[in-house]
C-alpha cells in the first residue's frame, strides 16, 4: 500500500470534515463560521492509530497529532479509567462497554478544544451518557454529563443541563444549555443552545453548532484536510478572541471571569 493510501482501522477511528456554526439572535445579534476538522476516536484503540499513517502521530510531535494527555485529567490516568470514575459520580456503569472520543487533534503541536464529546455505551451497545467536556480559553475544564440515570438513552432526545462554568465574556454564567446530538455515523452534527432562566423565553440567548461528514481516516485525507484548513486549531482560537471583540466593540457587555464552579462536573 503507498503512502497516500495508508488508513487506519475504522474501528480504531475517523476523520470528520466539519462546520461550525455561532449565532446570537439579540443584543447585538451575530452570526459567523468556519471550517475545521475532528476526530473520532475509541479510546481504548487509538495507541494503534499512528503505526500505519504518516501525517498522525499519537503522543509525538507531526503535522497533526492526538495526546490523550490533553483530555480527562491530562494524563494522570488512562482515559478509560477516567472516563468510567466521572460516570460512577453519576451512577453509570458501562460494563466495559465502548467509548468514542470526538475532538480536535494537534496540528503541528497545538491545540485549543473548545469541546470535546464521549460518546459512551454499555457493553450491550446502548447509549448510556454522553460527556461534553467544555474548556474555556483561561486553562480552566467543566464536564456537562448527560445522562438518564443509568438507563438506555436516545441520541434525538434533547438533554438540559444549567450553565455553571464561565465561557465567554459576553455572557453571565446563568441560564441553561439544551443539548441535541445525533450519533456519528456518515453523518454527525451537536447543536448547543444556551437558554434563559425563564422556561417562558422562547428565544435562545446564543446557538452554536458542530456538523460534519465523516470521512476515511487516511493519510490522504489527513494532509487534503491539512492543506485546505491550515493551522486549524490556531484559526480557532484566534476566532474566538476576534469575534468577541468585534461583539463588544458593537456594544455587547462584558462580563468579568468568576471562580470556578467545583467540582467541575454536572
Amino acid at each position: 500500500m503507498t503512502r497516500a493510501g495508508r488508513h487506519a482501522d475504522s474501528a480504531d477511528g475517523w476523520l470528520y470534515r466539519c462546520r461550525i456554526h455561532h449565532a446570537r439572535p439579540a443584543g447585538p445579534a451575530y452570526r459567523f463560521s468556519y471550517a475545521a476538522y475532528y476526530l473520532l476516536l475509541d479510546i481504548d484503540r487509538f495507541h494503534s492509530l499512528g503505526r500505519p499513517l504518516r501525517w498522525l502521530s499519537v503522543n509525538r510531535f507531526n503535522l497533526l497529532s492526538f495526546r490523550p494527555s490533553d483530555h480527562g485529567d491530562y494524563g494522570r490516568r488512562p482515559l478509560r479509567v477516567w472516563v468510567e470514575s466521572l460516570l460512577e459520580t453519576f451512577n453509570i456503569d458501562l460494563a466495559g462497554g465502548r467509548v468514542r472520543l470526538l475532538c480536535l487533534p494537534r496540528v503541528l503541536g497545538y491545540v485549543f478544544n473548545p469541546l470535546s464529546v464521549y460518546y459512551c455505551e454499555h457493553a450491550d451497545g446502548g447509549l448510556r451518557a454522553i460527556v461534553c467536556e467544555v474548556h474555556n480559553t483561561f486553562g480552566e475544564k467543566h464536564c456537562y454529563v448527560l445522562h438518564r440515570d443509568g438507563a438506555a438513552m436516545a441520541y434525538d432526545a434533547p438533554s438540559y443541563k444549567a450553565k455553571c462554568f464561565h465561557v465567554s465574556p459576553l455572557f453571565e454564567r446563568d441560564g441553561r444549555y439544551r443539548f441535541d446530538l445525533t450519533r456519528p455515523g456518515e453523518r454527525m452534527s451537536v447543536a448547543i443552545q444556551l437558554l434563559p432562566d425563564d422556561p417562558q423565553a422562547s428565544r435562545p440567548l446564543l446557538r452554536t453548532s458542530l456538523a460534519g461528514t465523516r470521512l476515511p481516516l487516511t493519510d490522504s485525507n489527513l494532509l487534503k484536510l491539512f492543506l485546505r484548513i491550515p493551522l486549524a486549531t490556531l484559526k480557532i482560537m484566534a476566532a474566538i478572541h476576534w469575534q468577541a471583540l468585534k461583539i463588544w466593540w458593537r456594544g455587547a457587555g462584558f462580563v468579568r471571569k468568576p471562580d470556578q464552579v467545583m467540582p467541575p462536573r454536572s
